[in-house]
């Protein structure tokens, strides 16, 4: 192989691997966007109670 065949080859191999990094970074940041939505989806939680619960243990039962 010369040299110009080779580096035609690299810069292909190169393009290559931008491409898959860039569409798994797209894919991970659609992800996240979904995870984010639904977390926004979940109900708020209700404050807590005076008496938490677990805090006294019947020991009469």
């Amino acid at each position: 192989m010369d040299v110009a065949s080779v580096a035609m080859s690299m810069a292909a191999e190169q393009l290559a691997v931008s491409y898959t990094m860039s569409m798994a970074k797209k894919a991970m940041d659609t992800t996240e966007m979904a995870a984010q939505g639904m977390l926004n989806m979940l109900p708020a939680t209700p404050p807590p109670a005076t008496v938490a619960k677990g805090q006294y243990i019947d020991v009469y039962a």
